[in-house]
């Protein structure tokens, strides 16, 4: 697949993939706090950083601690 160019994106689409990516890197960083909180592993931190959103709907899920909520 080829990339696309900014100006190959409509402007109706443009705000979509901008906030794409903001999501993106908000649901990367969330997760990577979530783990560094409850593992205080810098290796588990990375690997759920990469899993990003995935990771922050397991632990919401799975955590027994609703006390965030």
């Amino acid at each position: 697949m080829g990339e696309i160019k900014e100006s190959q994106i409509p402007e109706s689409k443009g705000h979509a993939v901008t906030v794409t990516k903001a999501g993106i890197s908000f649901g990367c960083a969330l997760a990577i706090v979530i783990s560094w909180t409850a593992n205080k592993s810098f290796f588990w931190a990375l690997i759920h950083g990469i899993l990003s959103w995935f990771y922050v709907i397991y632990f919401l899920i799975t955590s027994n601690d609703w006390t965030w909520f």
